[in-house]
């Protein structure tokens, strides 16, 4: 058969096959004696077909990617793994109508846990489960820290060759992908040439190991690094912070980013013999003192006078104060705050007549400048990690919060309450919520250590069945629910078993609300019970 190779002969077949060839004439080069039109012109198209695939070049062959690095880290018992590829494939049971979770454990909550643990016990991630770990991770953020620490040198190696899991590469990283911190040139080397993910998790291995080498690392490449990159590796210094830092973070205090300079000026507060400290001090005690007009023998109680700041000059701005206050609040009061934020507490006591922090919380403050000089010590308190501070600026837990000596704000009272030792702040708050109920404790929970100390998951555990005992509206409860699944010591789950039952409804409560606080223990239980079995699971036997 005669062939065809011009595309325009091409062109004619298509038209001719698509007019049908009692309208189209096919080309005089594809018509064979004995065959009709139409069979004659489908044996061309076909060998022309094959004729044109045969005809093409195939490209060059891509470089081959190198091998993915070696995880000396144990693997994962086989009853782990498989609860892991249960966890990523989020097996938890629908919904029941009318928005009803129903009994069963909702497993995308427990994700973060068994990561956690994971993390814990040092395994290697399955490699057949990275594309998984990667793309939970793309859409939790939260997840981020755990699943790139689980995922290890391996995990970074498969998110180059991904454009969709590119956040891993900017991310924080496991120390799987770090060189032994003493061996100097293997930290040099991969400082100079990592990425940005390996030399943020290199930085803190070695300031864990070494602040002073760490320091040194980093004030070689300084004027090198991006503004956001120079961001992340000053956070660092938290780690050991000291008084050998200071030098280094007072060059900061002219650089070029805001963001920069604000962290290096927090940092130097928080060192409460830095110049910045000292002049932080000076200039917030000239604003804050006794009025001794009332104090002593035959008069009144003594009071806290302040005088706000008038100004706030290129100095002050230097050592970290932003000018500019935001929409709806005063200048001065503006200035104020962040003047006694900055200022080491260790300032008060003897500028305020020896007093402790107890009794300074407690003095009345003249012109209503109580509430922002208390906001501006528990900021204070936070940022220097003062328990003592904490303790005076919180009070008592069963007192109201709204007549507290800091602050009524459960937001702040967290942050105050996270620099307590873990087993006071879960005193604390059971005693809250023992005194006040759960309705104002979600915030508080969150900052206590996991799992819950018995006296604190006792407390929430009677807290919730009282609500429940009084008919409220079970769905209010739903985040503490869920905290709880979370937060609660596996242990507790036989002592849980009689709340699964559903009570009889009382006089004025909710509709419905007996079945749902039965379904909401039910399921407390039985996740309570699930978390026990993956922490058996993750202690098995390897593979």
């Amino acid at each position: 058969m005669t062939g065809i190779t011009s595309t325009s002969a091409w062109e004619e077949l298509v038209t001719a096959a698509l007019l049908g060839t009692d309208r189209r004439t096919p080309p005089d080069a594809v018509l064979t004696p004995g065959k009709d039109a139409p069979a004659a012109l489908l044996d061309a198209a076909a060998l022309h077909t094959v004729r044109r695939r045969a005809g093409l070049l195939p490209a060059p062959a891509a470089d081959r990617p190198e091998p993915a690095p070696h995880d000396a880290r144990p693997r994962l018992p086989v009853a782990a793994r498989r609860r892991l590829a249960q966890l990523l494939a989020d097996r938890s049971a629908p919904s029941h109508a009318g928005g009803r979770r129903g009994t069963a454990p909702d497993l995308t909550e427990l994700l973060p846990q068994w990561l956690a643990a994971a993390n814990e016990h040092g395994y290697q991630a399955p490699p057949s489960l990275l594309p998984a770990l990667l793309d939970a991770a793309r859409a939790r953020t939260d997840l981020r820290p755990h699943v790139l620490t689980f995922a290890g040198s391996r995990g970074l190696w498969l998110a180059r060759l991904n454009p969709e899991w590119k956040f891993a590469l900017r991310g924080a990283s496991g120390s799987a992908v770090l060189p032994d911190v003493t061996d100097a040139e293997a930290v040099q080397r991969l400082w100079d040439e990592g990425l940005f993910a390996e030399r943020v998790a290199l930085l803190a291995a070695v300031r864990v190991h070494d602040a002073g080498a760490a320091l040194a690392l980093l004030t070689a490449t300084w004027g090198t690094e991006r503004a956001e990159d120079r961001l992340m590796f000053l956070d660092s210094l938290r780690t050991g912070l000291s008084g050998e830092d200071e030098p280094f973070l007072e060059r900061a205090l002219s650089d070029r980013s805001r963001n920069v300079r604000a962290t290096a000026a927090e940092l130097l507060s928080a060192l409460p013999h830095s110049a910045l400290a000292v002049r932080m001090a000076a200039r917030a005690a000239s604003c804050v003192g006794l009025d001794r007009s009332g104090d002593g023998a035959g008069g009144g109680a003594a009071t806290i006078a302040v005088e706000a700041p008038h100004e706030c000059d290129a100095d002050m701005q230097r050592d970290g104060m932003v000018p500019n206050p935001p929409t709806g609040r005063g200048e001065r009061s503006w200035w104020l705050g962040q003047l006694v934020e900055a200022a080491p507490l260790s300032t008060w006591p003897a500028r305020l007549g020896g007093r402790t922090a107890e009794e300074i919380v407690a003095l009345p403050v003249a012109e209503d400048w109580g509430q922002e000089l208390h906001a501006a010590w528990c900021r204070a308190a936070v940022r220097q990690r003062d328990a003592e501070w904490s303790r005076a600026l919180l009070g008592a837990p069963a007192a109201p919060p709204e007549t507290g000596p800091g602050t009524s704000s459960l937001a702040e009272r967290a942050k105050l309450l996270a620099t307590l030792p873990a087993g006071e702040r879960a005193a604390w708050v059971a005693e809250f919520i023992a005194a006040h109920g759960l309705s104002e404790a979600f915030q508080l929970l969150g900052v206590c250590a996991v799992p819950w100390a018995e006296p604190l998951g006792r407390s929430v555990v009677d807290a919730l069945d009282i609500a429940r005992d009084a008919g409220s509206y079970p769905w209010s409860f739903s985040g503490v629910m869920g905290l709880a699944e979370r937060c609660l010591d596996p242990s507790e789950a036989s002592r849980l078993d009689l709340l699964t039952a559903t009570p009889d409804e009382t006089e004025g409560a909710s509709p419905g609300a007996g079945g749902y606080w039965s379904e909401a223990f039910q399921r407390l239980v039985s996740t309570l019970r699930l978390r026990a079995t993956m922490r058996t699971e993750l202690a098995g036997t390897p593979l």
